[in-house]
């Protein structure tokens, strides 16, 4: 711990202090890094984690449950991972230590104070640990890259993705976004960056020219389920599988959750793209079932908002008044204004049998 507090003091992220209203307990925890191979006791081969040091923590509770929230949104992961894709190549870059990048108001730095054995220090700069730290580091990297979000790069807390259709143009995206990192001071780790490659991974998705794709970690942990190796195994298995045939549960309109599901027609087959849903308030709940339905169409439009938006889509539902209901000028204020919230959007209604509707079960 004396190591730990003594390189933040002479990296000048903190300093001794004699008072404060606020005091927080400060612990010690290991620093994990990368992975390496070892032989375990069975002689296989198996990846264990590194530790590559210390990291001081500070118990922040109490001073976190007296903080106004700031409630500063992360982006979309959908709507970033749609915008990365099919580009020719790409940067992925990493904030050094970002939060200490970010100094702290000298007024309220007595807030952040801490005590351990050998003395009582305060941060100058935002350390981790504060319930607004993420929402303020997001918000300082949108205001640095303001002009430069959604067109040459993308930004996810401390990770950078720059892009481009080209070599060229990805340079230059590249030089842009450097420059700026010089003018406002940002620091980057470039042991954790890599320059002009066609593929990467952002977010646990591979990015590549095609398309997006899941990690291949992900793909990884169904592909190596073991398989029964014994007769009672493939037995059981079996049994299990007829069940789950023969017993169908019985599903009922939940009256507590709406869903969707975006898909398109390739050779006649539906493909699913995007599932979402989520559970009704409680106003929601006592909507009427026309209303309820209403209320899903919307969150489904506002949810998938940048795949729907100046594309033509048909929206598929089991209740029939739907259909009507967008020509109707005098519905309830509350269908009104839904049905004007959505005039941005083009699409056209179909309604199909309950039985048919099975998306809406299995997410609801």
């Amino acid at each position: 711990m004396k190591n730990e507090v003594l390189k933040l003091l002479d990296a000048g992220l903190i300093y001794l202090i004699s008072y404060s209203p606020w005091v927080s307990l400060v612990h010690c925890v290991l620093k994990k890094g990368g992975f390496t191979v070892v032989e375990n006791e069975e002689n296989e081969l198996t990846l264990t984690r590194l530790l590559t040091g210390w990291c001081v923590c500070i118990d922040y509770r109490k001073l976190n449950e007296a903080t106004r929230n700031d409630h500063f949104p992360l982006p979309f992961m959908d709507q970033m991972l749609e915008r990365l894709a099919r580009n020719e190549y790409y940067c992925f870059l990493d904030v050094f230590s970002g939060y200490f990048q970010i100094p702290i108001d000298p007024k309220d730095q007595e807030n952040t104070t801490f005590t351990c054995p050998y003395g009582t220090f305060a941060y100058c700069s935002m350390p981790f640990g504060l319930c607004n730290a993420p929402g303020t580091f997001q918000r300082c990297m949108m205001a640095i890259f303001h002009n430069m979000i959604e067109k040459t790069m993308e930004v996810f807390m401390d990770d950078f993705s720059v892009f481009g259709n080209s070599f060229q143009t990805c340079l230059s995206h590249l030089e842009k976004m450097l420059k700026r990192c010089e003018d406002t001071n940002l620091y980057l780790n470039w042991e954790k960056s890599y320059f002009m490659i066609k593929d990467g991974i952002v977010l646990d998705h591979k990015i590549p020219t095609e398309g997006i794709e899941v990690g291949k970690a992900k793909v990884d942990v169904i592909a190596k389920l073991p398989h029964p190796i014994t007769v009672k195994e493939f037995v059981e298995a079996f049994q299990k599988l007829k069940r789950n045939l023969i017993e169908a549960p019985i599903l009922i309109a939940p009256e507590f959750a709406i869903g969707s599901v975006l898909g398109q027609r390739q050779e006649k087959h539906f493909r699913p793209i995007h599932y979402a849903s989520k559970t009704m308030n409680e106003a929601e709940s006592n909507y009427t079932s026309t209303e309820n339905e209403m209320l899903a169409v919307v969150y489904a439009f506002k949810k998938l908002w940048s795949y729907l938006i100046m594309n033509k889509s048909i929206v598929y539902t089991d209740h029939s008044a739907l259909k009507y209901l967008f020509a109707k000028k005098d519905s309830k204020a509350r269908l009104l204004c839904w049905v004007l919230l959505l005039q941005e959007f083009t699409f056209k209604v179909i309604d199909i049998k309950g039985a048919e509707n099975m998306a809406a079960d299995h997410l609801s």
